[in-house]
């Protein structure tokens, strides 16, 4: 995996145009500053959160953020190409050949394929067992994108809570310094902004950015599934090839849509 200087940039980008917009204005960076409202925003914010979800799917954030802020350079094509390979080696040697690429394949979902082939198992039943894959998989990465929505959801309530406990202090002080109150309210404000920034630049983005990672999972699973039951089905490998080529590169100049999900056949499956 590398880093994914798009996620990372963005936000570094998105930051520094808030704060020198507003430096550009004639404002001061430290005056945004806050500890406070950072406080109530980001804790109530995480608190709000941890309610929506269970212990279990909360204790995934941090690897949620290293996918978020990562990018697997994994390359679709190279996968159509692995598989051609190995339905050559099928229609020229038998299934059999392929147990000793089962080490070598480095993706969990391919080593599963590839063991079903060897062990001779039903087409209806590998389907099956990889389109339950699929959809749980599916699953968990929807999961994941739903936290940091979440989130973003709560996120600029957060700041708006923030700022009117800012401004009740203002109220209560109200006989004080007309400067001093007037600090106080800009300092009640920065809850606000806090909210608004971090859901827009942080929470949000990131559960998109999930979700597109999530819909490129899934194609690459299905080209992984397709290309497994049609070498189970001794298709050429040509043939093999121009099939799972029309997943990335269809006819006609536009984009393939990615498929949802299946849902996992009821019968003969156990979904666990």
């Amino acid at each position: 995996m590398r880093l994914d200087f798009s996620a990372v940039g963005g936000i570094i980008f998105g930051v520094i145009a808030l704060v020198g917009g507003f430096v550009l204005e004639g404002g001061r960076a430290g005056a945004l500053l806050e500890g406070t409202a950072a406080m109530i925003v980001f804790g109530g914010t995480i608190g709000a959160t941890a309610v929506s979800f269970s212990l279990d799917d909360l204790k995934k954030v941090p690897m949620l953020f290293r996918v978020g802020f990562t990018r697997d350079q994994f390359d679709p094509v190279q996968l159509i190409d692995k598989l051609v390979r190995y339905s050559d080696v099928a229609r020229r040697r038998s299934l059999l050949e392929l147990e000793q690429e089962i080490p070598l394949a480095g993706d969990p979902f391919l080593e599963k394929g590839l063991q079903l082939l060897v062990d001779n198992a039903d087409p209806t039943f590998v389907r099956q067992m990889l389109e339950t894959d699929i959809y749980a998989k599916s699953n968990q990465e929807k999961m994941g994108a739903s936290i940091f929505e979440a989130a973003g959801g709560y996120a600029p309530t957060m700041g708006i809570v923030g700022t009117i406990m800012g401004l009740v202090h203002v109220l209560g002080e109200l006989n004080g310094n007309p400067n001093s109150l007037a600090a106080s309210i800009g300092l009640a404000f920065i809850a606000t902004l806090y909210g608004v920034s971090s859901a827009n630049l942080v929470w949000l983005p990131l559960a998109g950015n999930l979700k597109n990672k999530a819909k490129h999972s899934a194609l690459v699973r299905q080209i992984t599934l397709e290309g497994i039951l049609a070498i189970q089905q001794g298709m050429a490998p040509s043939l093999l090839r121009d099939k799972l080529m029309s997943f990335i590169r269809p006819s006609g100049g536009t984009v393939a849509p990615v498929a949802e999900a299946p849902q996992p056949a009821s019968e003969g499956v156990p979904v666990s």
